[in-house]
């Protein structure tokens, strides 16, 4: 199989550079300096066992790829950026006859719970992927990940449930190359787990990483929110001592170049000032949830519309304290 990650960006890198060091064919797609760095320089990869520099294909979109029917295509960006990119790729031709929506196997590899939804209105076969991968992109054509010994965990399943052979031979390649691949009957139970933890995203993209008491406890409040509304709409997430059995031991989040950790996805988004956040598919999926089933979500809400507001307005990540966020959060209770 062929690996067309669309997003080449944190997660994107990370999973299509360790794929290229274990031999597997891997075709980067990114925009903009992004590409323009891939192109001329190279993917560095930085990991504890040290920088490396892969020299992948890569495109600027799929006019340039022709697509075969052996491709996999692993949907690496953020959430608020898959209607186009599903749109673009769905229609894309296949050697042999068909379209991409029709013959090829698309994996959503995004937090939240929304990409599988959008992908399955364009592609007839599409696979969950919740991602539990540190990772940083901040500068073009460098992505730093520091999960140990394993890069990654990424739990694989058939959307909306199940699992198939292309899925176990999907979760095989991976497998060889550093990343734990299980493969699971119920991918959305381990999603909606993940989407929980991503809840403090928006928190950190505001306020900074997450270490004052105050800033847990809005979390703490957060999640609260998040596990009310799941509870109503009778939808079960994994919970955490599932979560630690099946990751305890294999990944390690320690850094290992002496640096302290780097924010995550969402402030990341803020920090290259990208005028755009995934706190609607985050904070904003428990608002959506607590309006259908009538369960209030103020502090949610507050994040969502702060976070968003921070990205439209390109304000720098952290540069509110966690004080006046709780204040809003509070004002809305």
């Amino acid at each position: 199989m062929r690996y067309i990650i669309v997003g080449a960006g944190a997660v994107g890198g990370a999973v299509g550079g360790r794929l290229a060091e274990a031999s597997h064919q891997v075709v980067l797609v990114a925009r903009g300096a992004q590409y323009t760095a891939l192109r001329d320089d190279g993917l560095s990869l930085t990991t504890p066992d040290g920088t490396h520099v892969h020299r992948i294909p890569v495109a600027d979109g799929p006019a340039a790829v022709e697509l075969e029917a052996q491709d996999v295509l692993v949907l690496a960006v953020k959430t608020q950026d898959a209607v186009a990119a599903l749109d673009d790729w769905s229609v894309r031709p296949v050697a042999g006859g068909g379209t991409a929506g029709e013959r090829l196997p698309v994996i959503c590899a995004q937090n939240g719970v929304e990409g599988e939804r959008l992908a399955l209105r364009r592609f007839r076969r599409v696979y969950g992927c919740c991602v539990y991968l540190p990772a940083s992109f901040v500068e073009p054509g460098r992505v730093v990940a520091g999960g140990a010994p394993l890069t990654g965990m990424l739990h694989l399943g058939r959307y909306p449930s199940g699992a198939d052979d292309t899925v176990l031979a999907i979760a095989a390649d991976w497998e060889k190359a550093k990343l734990a691949a299980p493969v699971v009957a119920d991918v959305m139970r381990w999603k909606y787990a993940k989407l929980l933890s991503n809840l403090a995203n928006a928190i950190e993209a505001v306020t900074g990483v997450l270490d004052s008491p105050e800033a847990f406890a809005l979390f703490g409040r957060a999640k609260a929110e998040g596990r009310a509304v799941l509870a109503a709409a009778g939808i079960e997430a994994v919970g955490g001592e599932e979560q630690d059995a099946a990751r305890g031991g294999k990944i390690r989040f320690d850094p290992f170049d002496g640096s302290g950790r780097s924010g995550g996805s969402s402030w990341q988004s803020l920090s290259r000032g990208t005028g755009t956040i995934e706190a609607d598919y985050l904070n904003g999926e428990i608002v959506l949830l607590g309006r259908l089933h009538g369960i209030p979500t103020p502090v949610n809400g507050v994040l969502q519309s702060t976070a968003d507001a921070f990205a439209r307005e390109r304000r720098a990540p952290g540069s509110m304290t966690p004080a006046e966020l709780t204040a809003l959060a509070d004002a809305a209770s």
